[in-house]
């Protein structure tokens, strides 16, 4: 897996490049925004860490563009900052990650690897009329494809990994939100809505049941009663 890093503290970017390179991964590394985005037009990086500003501008553009063009590239940002304000517009600008410095190494190869392992495994699940293409971050039923997008998929195809198991919010915000203790369990209720409204609805199926008080399983296909 190939890794670009896009920072300017030069001694870090070495202790991590080795530290990535011992784990098997390829590195690029630049220190500037318009040599990043150089980088993402020729080559395909499973994952950006991109410093919050550089000496050329802020990331939020780039994190965008990079989510527009390559939405299964994973991106992490890097900061000095330590103002909440910043995390918060980093994440809603497509950032799957934040990390304040100073950071300790492993915590960051371990959230490094943590996001690869979610938006990288290529495994194409089938169960019944319904497929679910996790390399493509796609959903079929039968031969129609279904527009579910974001953290409506994000958490679908979470349920689905932990079919016929009571997943409660909790477990599914830490799960899918990088500082859970930032969003309410009131997004889980929109998620399960709108695969509802996209999935459930339109071909007449159940796919996931709540769970009174529990949370919610992923149960199709639905077995009779």
């Amino acid at each position: 897996m190939r890794i670009l890093i896009i920072d300017n503290d030069t001694s870090s970017n070495k202790i991590l490049n080795e530290a990535l390179n011992k784990k098997g991964y390829q590195c690029d590394i630049v220190e500037r925004l318009r040599d990043g985005q150089y980088y993402l037009d020729i080559r395909h990086y499973n994952l950006v860490l991109v410093s919050e500003t550089l000496v050329d501008g802020e990331s939020s553009d780039l994190i965008k563009e990079i989510k527009t063009d390559t939405p299964k590239t994973a991106v992490i940002v890097i900061s000095d900052n330590q103002d909440n304000k910043n995390e918060i517009e980093a994440l809603l600008a497509g950032a799957d990650d934040y990390i304040r410095k100073p950071f300790d190494i492993d915590v960051l190869i371990a959230r490094i690897e943590a996001r690869l392992r979610f938006f990288n495994f290529n495994k194409t699940i089938k169960i019944d009329d319904l497929t679910i293409n996790t390399d493509e971050r796609r959903i079929f039923y039968k031969d129609s494809e279904i527009n579910v997008n974001g953290k409506p998929y994000e958490v679908f195809a979470y349920l689905v990994q932990y079919r016929d198991q009571i997943v409660t919010k909790e477990q599914i915000l830490h799960a899918l939100w990088v500082d859970p203790e930032l969003v309410t369990p009131q997004v889980i209720e929109v998620a399960i809505n709108q695969i509802r409204q996209r999935i459930d609805k339109p071909f007449g199926i159940t796919t996931i049941e709540t769970v009174n008080r529990r949370g919610y399983r992923f149960i199709y296909p639905k077995q009779p009663e």
